[in-house]
């Protein structure tokens, strides 16, 4: 359930933030480098600059989209937080308690992270906005079909 939420997030918050990725390299060294925090950091500024450059943000909204990645960043989950063996040993009700807090707090990042996309999509002109619809959403869809295939 844990990976199944964690990875939903990161689809997600991916989905929602720096989604300008096709090709994004092949699923072998994604895999290989995935729990990298290195590694995922550099995917994700790769990324952000990819919808940076695609979106041609201007230096008037340049702000606006620091401060979009500063939000997304701040929402990412952190690492280390959950410990699996614990979480074996707990009884069922704990064990049910303990996804019900994850999801929740999950909701909680997700409407931030809403609010943020919100607020940085409000700066874009028609054409950018456009832009970031077709981006966000088509890597996110090929994310998904990755996983499922």
């Amino acid at each position: 359930m844990m990976k199944t939420l964690h990875k939903a997030f990161v689809i997600g918050a991916t989905l929602i933030s720096f989604a300008a990725a096709a090709g994004e390299g092949q699923p072998h060294q994604y895999t290989a480098t995935k729990f990298d925090p290195a590694k995922m950091q550099e995917r994700m500024e790769h990324r952000a600059q990819r919808m940076h450059d695609a979106l041609k943000i201007t230096p008037a909204q340049e702000g606006a989209w620091q401060a979009y990645l500063a939000a997304l960043k701040s929402n990412m989950p952190q690492r280390g937080q959950f410990d699996r063996a614990a979480f074996k040993e707990m009884p069922a009700p704990e064990r049910m308690e303990k996804r019900i807090e994850m999801a929740k707090s999950h909701i909680i990042r997700m409407e931030n992270n809403l609010a943020a996309t919100k607020t940085f999509y409000a700066q874009l002109t028609p054409e950018q906005q456009k832009l970031f619809d077709e981006k966000a959403g088509r890597f996110g869809h090929r994310r998904m079909m990755r996983h499922h295939h």
